[in-house]
């Protein structure tokens, strides 16, 4: 209809189905047209007044008494959305269903991307024994490395675990020199001041850059990241061609490594702050920070530290806001209060006391 027709009665002369154009004359003062949603606007109309806000008798049209109608009310303009030229998806996005959406809907059925980063997974330690091994009570799984591997799937990139490195250098320096083809290296274990911690020993070996070494944060302290001369990759022929591809890649000058604390929580921690980052900017995105949320504390929590802790803690959300529960624990080996947690709380250095309905920040997993 006519915005300005608005107030008195309509002569409605035909009804138009979405995926239909109007094919009668233009509309002409104090004439209506039935219109479905998604169909285009005829000729002449300049408004749409929703079906709920009229009444209709056989082919005449009353809007509701008081009711008004501004030229282009409930109607989408051509390009509105977009318009021919500009760039509907950014380089540098994932594709979610948002984006496949997007691309579909201008007929676009492939579009160019960057390769999933390829990442090396090495678990190192005496102590580990595989899932499939029978355990001595001074031993444990290796937990770290299924761990990272499903991280490192969860954010993209394909990982490889590669065989448990003893602690010893000769081992540590065959997995470094199988690692180094990978566009990332990450060792769990063996970063620390113990003394068979000897991770940092080879990669120096091996003439590692170190960009930083520890940080202030707790768990995780003693993380290590650098970057490594890329070792020229193996023969493909050489290697079982996998269900994503061949492993080894071998395009880059640089493998760039993590040393992360070997206790799984640490690792885990890490991973979401630091590696996770790093992949994302590997793959080519442009949003690559870790993911925060503010939330209230449900109870009291206790600080003092001297580095920023990240607990696991569980948040919880309803209409009425989200709240933070710290996950009972005992310390970054504790793989149980880990998983039943969903994210980690952040408690900044040199604060006494946390208080109940304090906003904190939460890293999300």
């Amino acid at each position: 209809m006519r915005a300005g027709d608005i107030g008195r009665e309509l002569r409605v002369v035909g009804e138009l189905r979405a995926g239909e154009s109007w094919q009668g004359a233009a509309l002409a003062e104090g004439e209506a047209i039935e219109i479905m949603t998604g169909a285009p606007l005829p000729a002449g109309a300049d408004a749409v007044v929703m079906v709920e806000h009229v009444e209709l008798e056989e082919s005449l049209l009353r809007v509701e008494a008081g009711r008004s109608l501004r030229v282009g009310e409930n109607v989408v303009p051509r390009g509105a959305e977009a318009r021919a030229g500009c760039v509907v998806l950014p380089a540098g996005r994932v594709l979610g269903a948002a984006e496949i959406a997007v691309a579909a809907s201008c007929g676009i059925g492939s579009v160019k991307v960057f390769a999933q980063p390829r990442v090396a997974i090495v678990a190192t330690g005496d102590e580990l024994v595989e899932l499939d091994q029978a355990m001595e009570v001074w031993q444990i799984r290796n937990s770290n490395s299924y761990a990272l591997a499903a991280m490192v799937k969860a954010e993209g990139g394909v990982g490889e675990r590669l065989d448990i490195a003893r602690d010893t250098l000769e081992d540590l320096r065959e997995r470094v020199a199988e690692g180094r083809t990978a566009d990332l290296l990450l060792l769990s274990g063996g970063v620390s001041m113990g003394k068979y911690d000897l991770v940092e020993q080879v990669l120096r070996e091996a003439g590692a850059e170190f960009c930083f070494t520890g940080a202030l944060i707790q768990p995780g302290k003693p993380i290590v990241f650098g970057r490594l001369p890329r070792a020229k990759a193996p023969n493909p022929g050489d290697r079982k061609q996998g269900p994503e591809g061949p492993f080894y890649s071998g395009s880059a000058e640089w493998t760039y490594f993590f040393g992360l604390p070997g206790n799984p929580v640490s690792t885990q921690v890490c991973f979401h702050l630091f590696v996770a980052p790093m992949l994302r900017a590997l793959a080519g995105r442009t949003e690559i920070t870790p993911r925060f949320v503010e939330a209230r504390l449900a109870e009291e929590v206790k600080g003092g530290a001297r580095v920023t802790r990240f607990l696991p803690a569980e948040l919880a959300g309803g209409w009425d806001g989200v709240t933070v529960r710290v996950v009972g624990w005992q310390g970054s080996g504790d793989v149980a209060a880990n998983a039943r947690g969903n994210g980690y709380v952040v408690l900044p250095a040199g604060v006494e006391q946390f208080p109940a309905g304090l906003t904190v920040r939460v890293l999300l997993r």
